[in-house]
């Protein structure tokens, strides 16, 4: 590349750029600007030219128009090396560029805006600039782009290394994150149109803007590679927006595992506790503290517990982490940890802590799920109810019984499918999950209960298609049962209950996790 001799600056974004024009500018590089940018660096004293003035012609149209110019288009995309392209120059008057500043009018900013008019949200879609900034990274090898205030230090470093020059491999990285930036620039322009369209939940095209957060020691095997990503633009949020305070990098599963753990303490408004191993919840209760709340999901399964994932709902003090210290787990997850706890904690090296911040609040984007050849698409599962709970058996509910009901229902939510969940007094006693059969997952749920089934209530996330799954659950005991109801065979499974004694709500909403 040969020495940088004049620069187009045109931003939206002005952060910074001040001061890399002054950079510019004392390394006696000729500065051309558009409207807003133009009359910021001469307010600053910064020698600068008008676009109008090199163009030689008037910006119009509002502003649409300044830069959509063959003054600007053939300084860009001419090849120096090219002798018929620069002869073509020489012949028409027109002048090199060698340096694009440029970054974009804030459409996606614009549209998450409350209450915004589809008028103004396509007065925010930029021409000139991807113009720019794609002529640009297309002639790298002539010219420098620039579309982040992130890279101006930079930029005017390697610029006084090289004597007024880029090297070739600085001008390609510049490039990439060029096209990466019209790319995803395009993409969020894409997918607000097509959501105009008569299914704005699930549009014709959905267009993916994933930023890589870290590469990971490998995936769910040895013998698979893995990244971790998060949703480039989106406001960052959950797991993949925590702060890892100290510990070993996060394996494949390990973020799988916090994801479920995060997931279920966030469905409780009590202080919360929820141990994860393989996705599903060995133990999880509510308490009156972070401490309390641990001990009794510890004492459901406490040998599940070694090796699992905890999460916590509350931010987690130094009560709760001298206790949760006595165990090896891979990774506990918070709202934060207060100094004494990150204090108890800084003992063990190799302990993942999270920070996911202090809002909770429940995702509102799309799951996707890779399947071969293409993808499914579906709404978060923030529902827990239907329109009304409705008791089917002559006997009602105790309030009691009602109160670990709720919290039967929420963890179920949480399980895997099929789902069974045997809870008393704000704790889960056992867990049946991922059977192919319902009655065995009742069945497990009862064993690993033992004898606490007797006066426990049951959870199932879905039906019961056949009365032998309440067989099984009044023999051990069980008192109380919530599910969605629907089965053709209600009318006996209810029959089942009434023989028992069981109280039965229905829910009229199921909660698979496939």
């Amino acid at each position: 590349m040969r020495k940088i001799q004049r620069a187009l600056i045109s931003v939206s974004d002005k952060a910074g750029i001040v001061e890399f024009a002054a950079g510019l500018a004392a390394m006696k590089v000729e500065i051309v600007s558009t409207g807003g940018t133009h009359r910021m660096l001469a307010s600053q004293g910064i020698p600068v030219r008008e676009i109008s003035d090199f163009t030689g012609f008037p910006e119009m149209l509002d502003g649409r128009v300044k830069t959509l110019h063959p003054r600007i288009a053939a300084g860009v995309l001419a090849i120096r090396k090219n002798s018929s392209h620069m002869q073509q120059l020489e012949q028409h008057g027109l002048g090199m560029i060698d340096l694009v500043c440029v970054n974009l009018y804030p459409f996606a900013e614009t549209i998450r805006k409350p209450n915004v008019s589809f008028e103004e949200a396509i007065e925010n879609i930029d021409i000139g600039g991807p113009s720019m900034i794609r002529a640009a990274a297309k002639n790298h090898e002539d010219v420098a782009v620039v579309t982040s205030p992130e890279d101006y230090a930079a930029v005017l470093q390697g610029l006084k290394a090289g004597n007024g020059a880029l090297t070739r491999e600085e001008l390609f990285a510049l490039a990439r994150k060029a096209f990466i930036y019209t790319a995803r620039y395009d993409g969020n322009i894409a997918q607000y149109l097509s959501q105009t369209q008569d299914d704005p939940l699930f549009p014709a095209n959905v267009f993916l803007n994933l930023e890589k957060i870290s590469g990971l020691r490998y995936g769910e095997n040895p013998h698979q590679k893995a990244a971790f990503y998060r949703v480039g633009g989106a406001t960052p949020y959950g797991v993949a927006s925590a702060r890892q305070l100290q510990g070993k990098e996060l394996s494949y599963n390990n973020i799988v595992d916090v994801e479920a753990a995060w997931n279920l303490a966030s469905e409780f408004d009590k202080p919360a506790c929820v141990i994860i191993k393989h996705t599903n919840p060995c133990g999880a209760a509510v308490g009156p503290t972070p401490r309390e709340a641990y001990a009794k999901a510890y004492a459901v399964d406490p040998v599940s517990a070694y090796g699992s994932v905890i999460a916590f709902n509350r931010v987690l003090d130094a009560s709760a982490a001298e206790e949760v210290a006595k165990l090896f787990v891979e990774a506990i997850i918070a709202p934060d940890f207060d100094p004494d706890a990150a204090k108890i904690f800084s003992a063990k090296k190799n302990l993942r802590l999270l920070a996911v911040g202090t809002n909770a609040a429940k995702p509102t984007d799309l799951q996707l799920k890779q399947i071969s050849g293409g993808m499914l698409i579906q709404e978060q599962d923030n529902l827990l109810l239907g329109a009304e709970l409705k008791v089917v058996t002559k006997r009602k509910p105790t309030e009691q019984e009602m109160q670990d009901l709720d919290f039967a229902w929420r963890v179920a939510k949480h399980v895997k499918s099929n789902a069974i969940v045997l809870v008393a007094n704000g704790c889960t006693l056992g867990v049946g999950a991922g059977q192919m059969s319902r009655v065995d997952a009742v069945k497990i749920s009862i064993q690993k209960a033992q004898a606490a089934s007797k006066g426990a209530v049951l959870g199932s996330d879905a039906f019961f298609p056949f009365r032998d799954g309440m067989d099984e659950a009044g023999r051990a005991g069980v008192t109380a049962v919530i599910q969605p109801g629907g089965s053709v065979r209600d009318p006996e499974v209810i029959e089942a209950a009434d023989e028992y004694g069981i109280a039965m709500v229905f829910t009229g909403l199921r909660h698979f996790k496939h």
